[in-house]
């Protein structure tokens, strides 16, 4: 692939901390932000949920002033992106999920703009692709960096899964983590950024990327023998083989993965079939890391919240090893996997 960007700052906004290093610390020391929420799953059983704690702000205003602030910790990292050619891809939820936090893409980034008192100095791209968005943003950043269209891009990622409909929604899927279901996911909501730039000898930076598309997605429709089609982990397979090719290694050579394995068995035996299908020969124990253990499942930001995870890790020394995988799928099948390597000690 062409040289990927570097990765020289990240800021979190979650239900662990309001900040990147004590985002990680409470991730690191397996604490989360699980609580009884306002919602109702039955008669006084209340939803469990991770919510960011700011009680005053709700809606799009709540996501603005919650990407803005981990915008603004990569900003003040490297105060030279401010000044400089910085383009803004903001990664937000499916158009399509009930719910959904975020109606006017356009007033949310002019709200994040005008909280900043910095524009950026691009155009501000959206995804909306839930939580593979992280690596299709990826894709684009590495074009524009490349290209000369950018110096910076600062990769950002808002959501929450703690709203009426979407509650409701899951809720009569049998999909949220409930006294009845074991077999359920606990929503959430975070924002996360990374301010990526141009690669740099020794830099932690994306080394390869795969994007591809699972065709037995999570609850997928019937085909024609009325069955569901059965899971291979066809799409997870083709996206880590698509990293490690770009990337020019095999998958025993893997230091970690990081996953987004939000609680539900689905995503686990996807993570595990694509393993299973790429290692060949002996190999290390490679461990696998989930956001989700703390944070519940937070959609489009789990992925600048995973970069951030192992970046920070490389940087205080406690990583898995080297290069790490990084995964996200999401319900409609789009897969994304990212190899990254390097140290920023």
């Amino acid at each position: 692939m062409t040289a990927g960007p570097a990765v020289f700052a990240c800021g979190m906004v979650t239900a662990v901390g309001l900040d990147a290093p004590s985002t990680c610390a409470a991730m690191r020391a397996h604490l989360d932000g699980f609580r009884e929420t306002g919602f109702q799953s039955g008669p006084d059983e209340p939803v469990v949920g991770a919510p960011v704690p700011l009680e005053e702000m709700l809606g799009e205003r709540r996501m603005a002033y919650m990407a803005a602030a981990a915008i603004r910790e990569c900003l003040d990292a490297a105060p030279a992106a401010r000044a400089a050619a910085t383009h803004l891809i903001l990664c937000i939820a499916e158009t399509d999920r009930p719910g959904a936090p975020i109606t006017d893409k356009k007033r949310l980034v002019q709200r994040i703009g005008d909280l900043l008192a910095w524009p950026a100095n691009g155009p501000a791209r959206v995804v909306s692709e839930g939580r593979p968005s992280g690596h299709a943003a990826l894709r684009t950043a590495t074009r524009l960096l490349a290209d000369g269209e950018a110096e910076y891009v600062i990769i950002a990622g808002v959501d929450s899964y703690l709203t009426a409909g979407t509650i409701t929604h899951y809720l009569g899927q049998n999909r949220l983590l409930t006294p009845d279901n074991a077999n359920g996911f606990i929503p959430g909501e975070a924002a996360a950024a990374v301010l990526c730039g141009k690669s740099r000898t020794g830099a932690f930076g994306l080394t390869g990327l795969g994007l591809s598309r699972e065709p037995a997605f999570i609850y997928n429709g019937l085909d024609e023998a009325g069955a569901h089609l059965p899971l291979r982990g066809d799409g997870m397979t083709a996206a880590y083989q698509g990293a490690l090719t770009e990337c020019g290694i095999e998958m025993a050579r893997l230091g970690y993965r990081i996953a987004d394995l939000i609680g539900e068995q689905y995503w686990f035996k996807q993570s595990a079939l694509a393993s299973i299908r790429l290692v060949r020969g002996a190999h290390g124990f490679q461990d696998i890391w989930s956001p989700a253990e703390s944070l519940g499942n937070v959609g489009a930001a789990v992925v600048p919240i995973m970069i951030g995870m192992a970046m920070t890790a490389a940087a205080k020394g406690y990583s898995g090893g080297t290069p790490v995988l990084i995964e996200a799928s999401s319900d409609s099948g789009a897969c994304g996997a990212a190899l990254f390597t390097g140290s920023v000690r």
